[in-house]
């Protein structure tokens, strides 16, 4: 474990809500009282990714959002997406918390790679830079790949988000140790470069735990699809509390 860190914080991305909502014009489910809910709940944070299609969070969201959570000065607004398409307006005006960097494709389904160095790290430098001189943390999209991490920092980031999708495909397979330990090596080559490490996709309440008792030093797990999912049938609060447990127990 990170002793800096020693409990990890939850940001809920609220993206599935806006999907709903915008499948009819009448304004419902409010992404803005699902976020009310998700703190008043307990999360540390709310997440967007305001893709370039705006088929689910729209640009009113993004400073909807930024104006709530301004309300909770104690709590993180994460704004993340690709910084070559509509991420750095956003940035620029509302300077949130954190800004995930991800390089994903106009129109794509859902985010399912990170970065690749050193090819991408003569363009994230100047943004990154950027960012930080905002006062905004930056976080990179990263594969589980250790060798990675030095590079990671050396373009001037703060932390990684790793990208859990393959540890959660193998999740209960025979191939979930071998994935883990990726994790693990991963956490702790970003640990020694001197990053943060955030990680999320496809996180839940079976999953998390065991990542979480795994990986060391994660500050902050960022997750919506299954939450939002949990939350349909348990409700933001009681979704959110079970998500909590979750980490306190893999802290315990």
């Amino acid at each position: 474990m990170n002793r800096s860190h020693p409990r990890t914080a939850l940001s809920v991305n609220v993206n599935k809500v806006a999907l709903v909502r915008n499948t009819r014009h009448l304004g419902i489910p409010s992404v803005t009282r699902a976020a009310v809910l998700c703190l008043q709940a307990g999360a540390q944070g709310i997440t967007v990714h305001p893709r370039p299609d705006q088929r689910h969070i729209r640009t009113h969201d993004v400073h909807d959002l930024a104006a709530l959570l301004k309300e909770w000065p104690d709590r993180e607004y994460n704004i993340e997406g690709n910084p070559f398409h509509n991420l750095m307006p956003f940035v620029r005006e509302l300077r949130p918390h954190q800004v995930t960097f991800v390089p994903d494709s106009e129109g794509q389904f859902t985010s399912d790679h990170g970065w690749r160095f050193p090819d991408d790290a003569g363009l994230l430098r100047p943004l990154i830079a950027e960012c930080r001189a905002l006062g905004v943390r930056v976080s990179l999209f990263m594969d589980a790949d250790a060798s990675a991490m030095v590079h990671a920092r050396e373009v001037g980031a703060d932390r990684v988000e790793l990208y859990t999708e393959p540890y959660a495909a193998a999740f209960g397979t025979p191939h979930h140790d071998a994935q883990l330990e990726r994790f693990r090596s991963a956490a702790q080559a970003a640990l020694d470069a001197g990053l943060g490490v955030n990680a999320g996709h496809d996180l839940n309440r079976d999953n998390l735990m065991p990542f979480l008792r795994a990986v060391p030093g994660v500050s902050e797990v960022s997750i919506g699809h299954a939450l939002m999912a949990d939350a349909l049938e348990l409700g933001y609060a009681a979704t959110v509390a079970d998500y909590l447990r979750c980490i306190d127990q893999a802290h315990a």
